[in-house]
């Protein structure tokens, strides 16, 4: 069993868990992610490692299903199954010169710890972070005590510069190209935003979140396409290169499970377990 030391919520749906993994927290490196299980009858769910401290490991999680909402109603003592990892290869971490991350909505979570890593390589970071409003943003303070320069976007202009991350992006390409980008949030916004630096030829890194279960690669549900061929994220990734990705691929096969998932979250909240049984 493995106890939960903290917990917060840090935005709408959004919820922090340290966690004491003492074989996760001392050999996990920036970039890979971990997999969990509540109890014996839950899912395992895939989460990236958001940061380490001691003999803790800290998950940032967004409330999309049954699982995630019964992560969220966790408090300090209490304690889940099984934490697995540290699964994934690492970012690679090397003096690259000028950085930019860039991270949107709940993958600002795995900013911090690639930041870091970067940083203590002796480059330069500049992060750039965005959300739809200001009340969603995450981690902005962590994240300025980290990076040279953190610049903060919001769709509706609620705070910081108003419009998406991609448009400081294509800034800063145009008069300063950097040496390195990552890009981490929804596909789409990776998509988009890691488009803006392929006319550039800058190299982009992006952290992949396809359907996972086993998180070894023995299931195959993970399977993305890079560079036309099947790759898949939890042994291969999550990172891969961004302008390699067939990420239309990637937001069908996201939305595979929804219709399960709706109704798993509706029989949860009917009163039942949110498994298909009895409570």
């Amino acid at each position: 069993m493995y106890t939960i030391t903290s917990s917060a919520r840090l935005a709408e749906n959004v919820y922090e868990l340290w966690i004491e993994a003492p074989h996760v927290s001392r050999n996990a490196e920036a970039g890979q992610f971990l997999v969990l299980r509540i109890n014996e009858t839950g899912e395992r769910i895939p989460l990236t490692i958001s940061g380490v401290a001691d003999d803790r490991v800290r998950v940032i999680f967004m409330t999309v299903g049954t699982t995630t909402e019964k992560l969220a109603q966790l408090k300090a003592g209490d304690t889940i199954l099984d934490v697995v990892g540290p699964l994934g290869k690492p970012t690679e971490i090397k003096a690259y010169g000028r950085c930019v991350l860039v991270g949107g909505g709940v993958g600002i979570a795995c900013l911090p710890i690639i930041a870091q890593a970067l940083k203590n390589a002796g480059n330069t970071v500049t992060g750039i972070i965005g959300a739809r409003t200001r009340d969603l943003l995450i981690l902005e303070d962590e994240l300025r005590g980290i990076c040279d320069d953190l610049i903060v976007t919001t769709d509706d202009g609620s705070y910081g510069i108003k419009g998406f991350a991609a448009g400081p992006l294509q800034e800063i390409c145009e008069t300063r190209p950097p040496d390195a980008v990552w890009v981490i949030g929804p596909a789409i916004m990776m998509k988009v935003t890691s488009g803006v630096t392929k006319p550039f030829g800058i190299p982009t890194f992006v952290s992949l979140n396809p359907v996972m279960v086993d998180g070894t690669g023995m299931c195959g549900s993970c399977r993305v396409v890079v560079h036309g061929e099947t790759k898949f994220a939890c042994v291969d990734g999550p990172e891969f290169d961004a302008h390699a990705v067939d990420f239309d691929l990637l937001m069908s096969r996201q939305r595979f499970y929804l219709a399960e998932e709706k109704e798993s979250r509706e029989h949860y909240h009917a009163g039942g377990c949110g498994c298909g049984g009895e409570q």
